[in-house]
């Protein structure tokens, strides 16, 4: 099934307690289906000029691309960071059961 109106969004944060409380809030606010915790992600990045390296936690957001601007507005109020990850790419396919449970999720 096709899934164009779909997307998979991503965050990373640098503790538990912010990842729980974005995951909590979108999940709460039917922003998002779902969102998956990924605890231990190695990101080696470049910010101020220099080479850095953190121990992070991803979070893989499911939900509808209608919803993206209220999940970043509600990451950038909920985040520490400046300029914290947010992006988002359209989910091509998906299971029509599984896709049509995003859609009643987020209504």
């Amino acid at each position: 099934m096709t899934a164009d109106k779909y997307i998979l969004a991503l965050c990373t944060c640098p503790s538990q307690t912010v990842a729980d409380e974005v995951a909590t809030a979108l999940v709460e606010e039917r922003l998002a289906a779902c969102v998956n915790r990924l605890p231990g992600v190695k990101s080696i990045y470049r910010w101020e000029g220099k080479v850095t390296r953190d121990e992070e936690i991803l979070l893989l957001i499911k939900t509808t691309s209608d919803h993206y601007a209220a999940i970043e507005q509600t990451i950038k109020k909920l985040h520490p960071f400046d300029t914290p990850e947010i992006i988002a790419t359209p989910i091509a396919a998906g299971s029509a059961d599984y896709l049509q449970w995003i859609q009643d999720a987020t209504r």
